[in-house]
Order: structure tokens, then sequence, then C-alpha cells
């Protein structure tokens, strides 16, 4: 793309608050008078070196560690500074000023990473990939991240583009010469070609879904009468008492909130009011935003009371469950109605029996919930996709299903096929609108 602006950006790189060290960043075109200016030294490529940091007066600021690193063999493309001082918020807002003073502007979020992708330093995906490597809530997503920075899933994808290419080239090369008597398409198993590409496309999609949770995680749920339990499961599962736990019937009156992670999967569990009629103010208010978590829950646990099983007020909180929503029904207090713990089937529905108080069973929830978000047989190879990855490969995979039905009519193939390459390309920005740029790193923290 190569889209070099021309005005110079300065940012505080570190996150705020007080800290051993400070780094403010300056990207820009020329910066060598600038750091000339700023430290009294023209500074060498790529090399660490100890500089005061002058205020207009010529006193000094700061004293820290001042990098250059010419254009083009920059993370952003352009010259860049970075000052490295002490982390004091005064400190690096003096430094950022001084840096304003010079010509500079405060950077928008994201702005350090778009100029990259701009200055072809990084493809979109590699851009994305920062924000969620900083974003990350589990090792497995750090790890995820890393290898969409390293390039593994623009790789993927630009592979799927390539191979997408050379069936346009063989469907057109038909076009071009319908009088030819060699029937190009048979000749060259175009419809086999196409039909691993679609594998091997609904395989990356797959992975993708899966790698979604790495991102937002599973939001689950614990639903249920008053005193069933809730309050000990969500304890049970966070590993430490989170909820107030007691035999009277409305204790909780609030949703509590506990994330939790299970095979590097962020699973936020949210425990909710006991449902039921009740004349107390408060426990309505907690009961309606109870239900209010329900319709936008993952997964709903709706927890029974393993001595009575599902009364008929179980059943009217179930029948009133979401549609769309997935359900497990989960038997607690096992342990009290001395019966065993295990997973079973009922009309359909998965049914497990535990116990949240001894543990008992809980193994059997972990796997479950694992089953439900799709991870089962997922590791290292997910990716760690973004909606906007999703959409492309599902319109992808639509568009290249429509080009298989429609072998027989080449023009119509050929139209789906180059519809299949522009969805993938949109994922590593190759056809990408300035607004879509604009949303994605407006995401992006400042100084990145």
């Amino acid at each position: 793309m190569g889209r070099l602006r021309t005005e110079i950006i300065a940012a505080i790189a570190t996150a705020p608050g007080r800290g051993g060290i400070g780094v403010v960043r300056v990207s820009g075109i020329g910066l060598l008078p600038f750091a000339g200016a700023l430290t009294g030294k023209s500074p060498p490529p790529r090399r660490a070196i100890l500089s005061r940091f002058l205020a207009a007066d010529g006193g000094a600021i700061d004293q820290g560690i001042l990098l250059y690193f010419p254009a083009p063999h920059s993370f952003t493309g352009e010259d860049v500074l970075e000052l490295q001082g002490h982390g004091g918020p005064v400190v690096l807002q003096m430094l950022l000023a001084r840096c304003l003073e010079l010509g500079a502007r405060v950077a928008e979020p994201g702005e350090f990473s778009q100029r990259a992708f701009l200055n072809d330093k990084l493809d979109l995906v590699q851009a994305e990939a920062i924000a969620d490597l900083i974003d990350a809530s589990t090792a497995a997503a750090a790890r995820s991240a890393l290898r969409s920075l390293s390039g593994e899933f623009s790789h993927e994808v630009h592979a799927l583009v390539a191979r997408l290419t050379e069936l346009r080239m063989l469907v057109e090369a038909t076009l071009d010469f319908p009088e030819e008597e060699v029937d190009v398409l048979r000749d060259t198993d175009a419809e086999q070609r196409l039909s691993v590409f679609r594998a091997d496309l609904a395989s990356l999609l797959e992975r993708a879904r899966a790698g979604r949770l790495l991102r937002s995680g599973l939001h689950v749920v614990l639903a249920g009468l008053p005193n069933v339990g809730k309050s000990s499961l969500l304890n049970r599962l966070a590993g430490e008492e989170r909820a107030i736990v007691t035999d009277v019937a409305g204790t909780t009156r609030d949703a509590v909130r506990e994330t939790i992670q299970i095979e590097g999967i962020p699973l936020h569990i949210i425990d909710t009011a006991g449902l039921r009629d009740t004349e107390d103010v408060v426990e309505k208010i907690g009961i309606e935003r109870a239900w209010r978590e329900i319709e936008r829950a993952d997964v709903v646990l709706q927890l029974l009371d393993a001595r009575s099983g599902e009364t008929p007020a179980d059943h009217a909180i179930a029948v009133r469950l979401p549609p769309g929503v997935e359900r497990i029904a989960v038997e607690n207090k096992c342990d009290l109605a001395g019966r065993p713990a295990g997973r079973f089937c009922d009309g359909g529905r998965v049914r497990l029996r535990l116990s949240a108080k001894s543990g008992e069973g809980i193994e059997l929830l972990h796997d479950e919930l694992l089953r439900v978000a799709g991870w089962s047989g997922h590791g290292e190879d997910v990716v760690l996709a973004r909606e906007r990855h999703l959409l492309a490969l599902g319109e992808a995979a639509e568009k290249s299903a429509l080009a298989a039905r429609r072998l027989d009519q080449i023009e119509l193939c050929a139209e789906e096929l180059r519809l299949a390459q522009e969805a993938l390309s949109r994922i590593t920005g190759e056809f990408s609108a300035d607004d879509l740029l604009g949303e994605i790193f407006s995401r992006f923290c400042i100084g990145k």
C-alpha cells in the first residue's frame, strides 16, 4: 500500500500509573532533527544510548534511554523514536508535552499499528493480533494471538486465495476459449480441486470458531429456584468463596460474576437470584435481572435439587427459558440424596448429577461445558478469530459451495469464485474499506 503520512505522532506507550520505566513513542518522517532538539544528540540507528530529554529552555525533563529506528526498518515503516524514561505519570506527561511542542500530535488509538498496516509492515490480521495479544485473558489466547502475529493465519488465508486464483484461471480459460474441443475443467480435475479447497476452508472455519472462544469466552448463567445451590456451584467453579451461601431463600439478590478457565477457555459464570414469586421489592428486581442475564447467556445451567428431582416449579422455569439458548439440567446435592454423580440424557436434554459442596461430578460439568463450546479436540491449531473473520470465511464457504453447484454454468461459477476470493482477501486487508479500517484500529489502545 505504501501510504506514508507526513504528520509526526507521539504517545505514551506504557500503561497509566506509576512504574519503574515509562515509554514515549514517536513516529514520522525525518525524525533526526526532532531527536536533536529533544536530546541534543544525533542517535545512531538501532543502538540504545543514554540521554537527557531536554525542555525548550535546555533544562532536563528526565534522563533515560533513546532508541532510533530509521525508515523503513521500524514497526511503522517510518522513522521511530522510543524514549525510555522513568515511569512517573507527571514525568511522562512532561515528556509527551515536549514532543508536542516540537511538532508532533497525540496519536489516535491504534494509529501506530495502522501506519504499520498502511506501510505494508503488517497485514490486517497481524495488526489485529497485536491488540488480541495485549487483551488476551488466558495463556492459550496469548499463544494463539502470537501465532497470528507471526503470520500463521495470514499464510493459511493466502494459500486458500492462491488456490482460488488458480481455479478461477481454469474456469475463465474455458470462458475465453469456448471453441476449444478440450474440456479444460475436466482435464484439470477442477471439480476435485474445488472439493479439496472447500474441505480445507471448512477446517479453517471450524478452527476459527473455536478460536473465537479464546477471545470472548462462554457466558454461563446459573439459574433455578432458591436454595438449589447456585452460589455453592459458583464458589466450587471459582475455587473460592465468591458468593454468600446460606439456607435463607433469596440470599442472592443481584448477579455475581466470576471468570474461570477450563483448558484455556474463559468461562464467565454468572450466579443469579433464585427464580420464584415474591413480594420483596429488592428481590423482585434481582429476579428481573436474572431473566435478563438468561436472555444474553450462551449456556444456562438450570440447577435442581437431586433430592426432589424436577418439580412443577422447576418445569415452569424450564419452559420459560429462551429456545435458542443451550440448556443443561444440573441435579445438585447428590451427596445428600445418596445418589452417585453422573451424566445422562432425558428427553434429548443432557442432565448432570453432582455435588457443588463436595465437588463430586464437577469434572463432568467441565467436560459438558467444553462440549457445548465446541472445543473438544482443539488445541494449539486454533485461530484467534474475530467476528469479521468468521463472516468472511462463512461467505467464502457459501460462495464456493454455489460455485461447485454451478460448474456446468461457467459464467455463474466464475462469478461465485470471484466473490469467494474477495471475501477471503478482506481478512488480510487486500480489500478493505477505509471506514472498516477506522473501526478496527479505533479499538486499539493509545500507543499501539
